[in-house]
């Protein structure tokens, strides 16, 4: 099996689509956020696509991928996909308290915002999200990080990991997450996660590196989902060591 791990393209969209919904299909967060009568898989599709579309040009979104073998005497149409994708990571770069953004990136998030708007006109609704547990997830998660984010440089945000399911245990996950990590190390950058599991994932995001620093409540009349925060703090290169 070959695995590589690099930046997302617009090729890698729809395979990271499905790779999303198939990890996130029994999530506790997604199983919260959305009704599971109402919910549009066509609708989430599409959502999914704009956030990927929008983290091309504002977001460190990775993907892995597995090589599909081309055998030998058959017939391959050059429209054939030479790789699945497997796994999916989506960062957001650290910001500073003060920062307001460039023209560019403004514009990106307005654009975001206007594809979403007109999903939400061609779906007549949010195909089966609960939006105000959305925003009160949004709420808990800006307590959460004005509690837990301490640097005023920033953080590497770990929005997303996702890996197919029949694929964990390959390590898939931890490059998608050391890709970014390894990055903050050279430039002394913190990161920051929530997991929405505490079983197995925050044992094996402390094996990365990340600390559990406090819960993220989001409590809609006592349904309660539980995210577990937790930062990382950059690791000394091992020239810094040896001073």
């Amino acid at each position: 099996m070959s695995i590589e791990v690099s930046r997302m393209t617009v090729e890698d969209i729809p395979g990271v689509v499905q790779c999303v919904q198939d990890a996130f299909e029994d999530d506790p967060y997604f199983r919260w956020v959305f009704d599971p009568v109402k919910f549009s898989k066509q609708r989430n599709t599409i959502s999914i696509r704009n956030r990927c579309l929008w983290g091309l040009n504002n977001g460190l979104f990775y993907v892995a991928r597995e090589r599909i073998p081309q055998h030998n005497g058959k017939d391959v149409s050059e429209k054939s996909p030479s790789y699945r994708v497997v796994g999916v990571s989506m960062w957001l770069p650290p910001e500073t308290p003060d920062h307001s953004g460039s023209w560019t990136s403004r514009f990106q998030d307005w654009l975001l915002s206007v594809r979403q708007l007109i999903t939400n006109i061609q779906f007549m609704g949010h195909g089966g999200l609960l939006v105000h547990r959305y925003w009160i997830w949004k709420d808990s998660q800006l307590k959460a990080t004005q509690k837990f984010w301490t640097d005023p440089r920033g953080y590497y945000h770990c929005n997303v990991v996702a890996v197919l399911p029949g694929m964990h245990g390959q390590g898939i996950g931890k490059r998608l997450v050391q890709v970014v990590t390894d990055q903050a190390d050279k430039e002394g950058i913190k990161c920051y996660l929530e997991s929405s599991k505490a079983e197995p994932n925050v044992k094996i995001y402390e094996r990365l590196g990340f600390r559990f620093v406090g819960d993220l409540d989001c409590n809609d009349n006592g349904i309660l989902c539980k995210l577990y925060c937790m930062t990382r703090d950059p690791k000394p290169s091992t020239s810094d060591k040896a001073e």
